[in-house]
Order: C-alpha cells, then sequence, then structure tokens
C-alpha cells in the first residue's frame, strides 16, 4: 500500500506545532527528530524532517508529496505548489524595517535605497507594483544586522512579535503579506495518495473547528427559546432538552471562538442564565 510522504521543518517552532496537529489527527509518531525519515504506525504516512527553505523545491519535485510549511516560503519559492489548508498556526508576516531613527514609516523611503532581505523575489515583486526602485541585496541567516554594518537602508524580513527588530534597533514599517503555516501539495500526486491525503484533510479539518470553537449549555426560559436559538448559527439547530423545573429548557449548541464575548452578550441579553462553556476535542460536521 503507497503512503503518503509528508515534510516538515525538522526543528523550531513550525516542527513542534506540525507534531502536535499530527498527534490531535491521531496520527502517531516514532522519535525521529534527528533522523531524515520516520514511520508511522496507525496512518499510512511517512514523514521526512527537511530545512524549512527546501520544501518547496521537494515539493515541486515530487519527492514528497505534502507538507506543512509556511505560507510566505511558498509565495517566495513555490509558484506551482498548491496550498490546501490554512492551518492556523505559526502567524507572522513579511515587513519591510527601518532604523528606528528614520522618522517616516511612507514606503517612498525606500525609493533608491538599499534593502536586504532573504525573500527577493516577493520584494521585488511587491517593489514592482508599487512604482519604487530600489537596490535588493539577498542575505542568508541574519538580516537584521544588516543596516547596523552599513550593508543597507532597511530590510525585508519574516516578523513575528517584532521583538529581534527590536533588538537590533529596527522597527517595522510596511507588511508585504501575511502568513501562517498551511498544507500544500505536490503537482504530481497520484490519485492513489489523493485518497489517503482527503483522509488526513478531514482529519485536519475536524481538528481546527474544534479549535475554532467551543460547545455551549445554557438554561431558557421556554418563551425565549426561539430568541436565543437565533443567536446560535453554528450547528443546524440546537439541542433543547425539557428541566425539571417547569417552563425551563436546557439549550447545548456550539459557537465560535472569534464570536465567543459578542455571543454570550446577545444570549444574556435574550434570557440565557447559568451557561457553561465547553472546550471541544475533534468537531466532524
Amino acid at each position: 500500500m503507497s503512503k503518503l510522504k509528508i515534510a516538515i521543518q525538522k526543528s523550531g517552532r513550525l516542527y513542534e506545532e506540525s507534531l502536535q496537529l499530527l498527534k490531535d489527527c491521531g496520527i502517531f509518531v516514532n522519535n525521529g527528530k534527528d533522523q531524515l525519515k520516520v514511520s508511522v504506525d496507525n496512518f499510512p504516512m511517512e514523514i521526512m524532517y527537511l530545512r524549512n527553505s527546501d520544501i518547496p523545491q521537494y515539493l515541486e519535485d515530487g519527492v514528497v508529496d505534502v507538507a506543512i510549511v509556511g505560507e510566505n516560503l511558498l509565495i517566495e519559492k513555490g509558484e506551482n505548489i498548491k496550498t490546501i489548508q490554512k492551518l492556523g498556526f505559526s502567524k507572522c508576516r513579511v515587513s519591510l524595517a527601518v532604523p528606528k531613527e528614520v522618522e517616516t514609516d511612507e514606503l517612498s523611503y525606500f525609493q533608491g535605497k538599499k534593502i536586504a532581505t532573504s525573500y527577493p523575489n516577493t520584494l521585488k515583486n511587491f517593489l514592482e507594483n508599487q512604482g519604487i526602485v530600489s537596490d535588493i541585496h539577498v542575505i542568508s541567516g541574519s538580516v537584521e544586522i544588516a543596516p547596523n554594518i552599513g550593508l543597507a537602508d532597511g530590510i525585508c524580513d519574516i516578523v513575528s512579535s517584532g521583538s529581534t527588530l527590536f533588538k537590533n534597533g529596527l522597527r517595522e514599517t510596511v507588511t508585504l503579506l501575511k502568513s501562517e503555516a498551511v498544507l500544500a501539495q505536490t503537482p504530481r500526486l497520484s490519485s492513489e495518495k489523493e485518497v489517503i491525503l482527503e483522509k488526513l484533510v478531514f482529519r485536519i479539518k475536524a481538528v481546527l473547528k474544534a479549535k475554532n470553537s467551543k460547545y455551549i449549555l445554557m438554561n431558557v426560559p421556554n418563551e425565549k427559546i426561539q430568541k436565543v436559538s437565533e443567536v446560535l448559527p453554528v450547528l443546524k439547530s440546537p439541542t433543547v432538552i425539557p428541566l425539571a423545573e417547569e417552563g425551563w429548557s436546557s439549550i447545548h449548541s456550539v459557537i465560535d471562538e472569534e464570536r465567543f464575548w459578542e455571543v454570550i452578550d446577545e444570549l444574556k441579553e435574550n434570557g440565557a442564565q447559568d451557561i457553561l462553556i465547553i472546550p471541544i476535542d475533534k468537531m466532524v460536521i
């Protein structure tokens, strides 16, 4: 039987969160951090631990079938690679930054300036679209030191918290794009492996849906059930269970994490009481 070959970053934050996602999907990985390839006992999958920057080329060549990789890296290096699913972790942005003594945030500051970056294609396309002509210096590694050693007037790099910029006397000015981890697919996937991939994506969606949702229980006067139900749009219909106390019912449903407090306020305004919130492990729709 064929096995789906999946690439993940061999170290760092993306490595840890990728393995956690697979674990949440019920896929248990043998300890193999120091190996290039490890097997999975309970799912038709092999995992390859690769350098993050190498993953797009491995996908292009069909050496791996899918990968968990930063969206920003695919934009930079993986033109022919299909993104299947955004995963909601390892969020960052690709931004321009300048020495903190530079007062302007305007993009025009970079006209005719030198910019150091590890994302030359992303930067070049952005500047061309904005009508800015700059001298791009490609650097692998510590881009942040370039202005301090006189190599560049600013940088273009990934930014998460911004602490690295701050430590190097830089500040963020213009965001080129926002990024997060994604599940990406080779253009050379066989039909047999497509079936395995569909099963993996099904599990991932169930996990992500659960993380973005909460199970909610509340007591509601019977005359308020219709109004309260209209506030709960996630499932087809809430579950309504009569209580021992006459004239009251318990309503069970699911709410989106993003609208959590907004929904709670609306429920209270419409008569809901004794509201309980419970995390969801998996959610299959």
